[in-house]
């Protein structure tokens, strides 16, 4: 199978060859292209890359930061200004994986993975796409219920809340094999605290849909409350409520509705 390159200096251009080609795929660090064309993927006879500087920008200032599509996990577990994406950044396979791995492709990553995604979701972002017609903001949510939908377009970047606090974020992985396999379930929590309630809780799961999603249920039984016992113990027993979990071989969708309140429980109450 004859697969054609196509490099270009701006995101747009890219993008535009995108467009013009179904059979097209845009090659970020290769950690989910490069296995589909090792896999024999036939659908796939174009890579589109682009040398466009600002995919790979991180702007930490203010009160939310973008990192652009192309920054890798590695360099975000350099970066002491995004310390509180560390833990989602190191859950991402071994060293190799994250040296090539970038917050774009993790976007697109299928159950079990896309983990950092998670991360994303529970910190309300934003993402900036690039498509023929321009540039657009939607957010993340949006993204990922489309995303199957947006051939011809490039993730340019991704900007998400800063945390007030360490305490006002947390994250957890459940894996078999550590750090580097895939998710049997993944948790995310924003918990922003005004006058000691919870004002605009937001909780995120991997591997408990075939994209990621919020808990919603669980959201409401923690907003305006104090984190109590009582209030973990209403969202934990509310996690499960609207997942939709498959079978796989890393876990049946009984144990994941089985685990995920339990871990949901630590997460809030701050237990390993």
């Amino acid at each position: 199978m004859t697969v054609t390159v196509k490099t270009f200096t701006s995101s747009s251009e890219a993008a535009a060859a995108l467009s013009s080609d179904r059979n097209a795929r845009y090659l970020g660090g290769g950690t989910l292209v490069m296995r589909a064309l090792n896999e024999g993927d036939i659908s796939l006879s174009t890579v589109v890359r682009a040398n466009d500087q600002t995919l790979t920008r991180i702007d930490p200032s203010g009160p939310r930061i973008t990192l652009g599509a192309g920054v890798t996990f590695a360099r975000i577990l350099g970066e002491r200004d995004l310390a509180f994406l560390h833990a989602p950044a190191r859950s991402i396979g071994g060293p190799a994986v994250r040296n090539m791995g970038t917050v774009g492709g993790n976007l697109f990553a299928p159950n079990p993975y896309g983990d950092f995604t998670v991360a994303l979701l529970a910190l309300d972002a934003t993402v900036t796409l690039q498509g023929g017609f321009g540039s657009r903001d939607i957010p993340i949510e949006e993204f990922l219920q489309s995303r199957e939908r947006q051939a011809g377009t490039i993730v340019l970047s991704v900007s998400c809340t800063r945390p007030a606090s360490a305490e006002a974020f947390r994250y957890r992985k459940i894996a078999r094999i550590k750090p580097k396999g895939g998710s049997v379930i993944t948790l995310a929590a924003h918990l922003p605290i005004s006058g000691g309630r919870i004002a605009g809780a937001r909780i995120a799961l991997g591997s408990m849909a075939p994209t990621q999603i919020r808990a919603r249920a669980a959201e409401r039984a923690l907003e305006g409350r104090s984190l109590d016992a009582a209030t973990v113990e209403a969202a934990a027993a509310a996690a499960a409520e609207g997942t939709s979990p498959s079978d796989n071989a890393l876990s049946s969708a009984w144990y994941r509705r089985e685990i995920v309140g339990v871990h949901l429980r630590r997460l809030l109450l701050g237990q390993e």
